[in-house]
């Protein structure tokens, strides 16, 4: 099958110019900005799309998601969320390991892998999770396909808390892929809790979650993670990194190792304390979303570099669960079919260049994880490839299975999406066709 993409806007490697894109065989096989070359491509080509006034984008890779599946297909799915994924325009993500039963075996990791292979949409890979007594599970993970091994230092959805200093020090000692990390003290959490209910009883307000979930709890966790990474010179990846005082421990952190990265996550970016009184309940996440000073400092850590990455922690839950009581009400965001209209939107508002973007969702992705030739164009590189109109404007409305979101209206649409140079998405619509792989990771 072959495509060409005419007349669009190319953002790609720090550059922003009109050209076109010939896709081959599940390739980008040219990329030209020379209109000369325009009519020996269209003729060669099966298939013209005309990307005129349109933005044509390397597809994101999200670095975090919670597709749900095994043991909670009630609040999503593979297939459902890949859907999302895809119309959103994603076309690879790395899914988390805390199902029922816990992804924390090579055998059940395979489980996932071969479900993704019958029902994903988009390109993916997943993590297997660490708890205090797998360590041989995780030893025989293979580099070359798993992305990484997941540490949760707080307790989150799962109940996958790693606490036994040991085995920490086991895993950042022998892990042979990167180890990314949920970084919250779980004693602290606990301790704010306590005090909260002395205070509120069980009817705690939702605008408590920051001092609950609190900046000291995640300052201490990453700061430990940090000092094993730096001890054992391990590949480290922070997760949802959420205050300035992490972006500083990150920042001389990357001075004496360049293994050691971070990311932060669209909400961190789009919201901040003050968004609790109109959201509640819907916002409610982990880490929590603090304060605009936090969000301030994520978004020029971001835009310096410091912080590499932009995600989502994709994480359904219906809306009756979310509506529950705060002690009861789960927290978790769904995000995945919004996460690049939403940085475009932050674009637009002048938070970040189209190249930031570009660079935060699709090449440093790629980067990071050493994944092969994805997260950029490239001639020889697979076609994945977003096409976005930045004039037209959509709702939050989204396919995901919980069928929510907090998020409200957007300035562009994605338009198209291709998956190894196959149309998953044609002017805004599932096609229903599936061309996805599982990535591959180059040691």
């Amino acid at each position: 099958m072959s495509i060409f993409i005419e007349n669009g806007t190319i953002i790609n490697e720090g550059l922003s110019f009109t050209g076109g894109l010939f896709v081959e065989n599940g390739l980008i096989s040219a990329i030209t900005k020379d209109p000369a070359d325009f009519p020996h491509l269209r003729e060669r080509a099966k298939e013209v799309i005309d990307a005129s006034g349109m933005l044509i984008l390397p597809g994101v890779i999200d670095d975090q998601v919670h597709f749900r599946e095994p043991g909670a297909e009630h609040k999503g799915s593979i297939a459902t969320e890949s859907a999302a994924a895809v119309l959103g325009g994603v076309t690879s993500y790395m899914d988390m390991p805390n199902n029922n039963p816990p992804v924390c075996s090579q055998e059940l990791l395979a489980n996932k892998f071969a479900k993704a292979a019958e029902d994903s949409l988009a390109n993916y890979s997943f993590y297997i999770g660490a708890s205090n007594d797998n360590l041989p599970e995780l030893l025989a993970t293979d580099p070359r396909n798993v992305c990484g091994i997941k540490v949760f230092m707080g307790s989150s959805t799962g109940n996958m808390l790693v606490d036994n200093p040991d085995t920490l020090e086991a895993i950042f000692s022998k892990a042979p892929v990167l180890i990314a990390t949920h970084c919250e003290e779980e004693s602290i959490i606990l301790a704010n809790t306590a005090m909260a209910r002395e205070r509120f009883g069980d009817e705690l307000p939702f605008e408590m979650h920051p001092q609950i979930r609190s900046r000291e709890a995640c300052i201490t966790s990453t700061r430990k993670a940090i000092a094993l990474a730096l001890k054992h010179f391990s590949r480290l990846h922070i997760l949802h990194i959420s205050t300035a005082e992490e972006v500083e421990l990150l920042r001389e952190a990357r001075v004496k190792c360049d293994r050691i990265t971070g990311e932060v996550c669209v909400h961190h970016l789009w919201f901040c304390d003050h968004d609790y009184e109109k959201y509640g309940s819907l916002i409610k996440c982990n880490p929590a979303i603090k304060s605009s000073s936090d969000r301030e400092a994520l978004r020029r850590a971001a835009r310096e570099g410091v912080i590499s990455v932009v995600a989502t922690d994709h994480a359904p839950h219906l809306l009756s669960e979310k509506e529950a009581p705060y002690l009861q009400s789960p927290s978790g965001i769904p995000l995945v079919q919004h996460s690049l209209r939403a940085m475009l939107e932050l674009s637009r508002q002048g938070v970040f260049a189209l190249t930031d973007v570009v660079r935060l969702m699709c090449h440093s992705p790629a980067d990071c994880f050493n994944i092969s030739r994805r997260g950029y164009l490239r001639e020889g590189y697979f076609a994945d490839i977003t096409i976005v109109d930045p004039g037209r404007p959509s709702d939050a409305s989204t396919v995901c299975r919980c069928g929510w979101s907090p998020f409200t209206g957007f300035s562009s649409t994605v338009v198209h999406t291709l998956v190894n140079g196959v149309p998953v998405v044609r002017n805004s619509r599932l096609t229903g066709r599936n061309s996805s792989l599982p990535l591959s990771f180059d040691e």
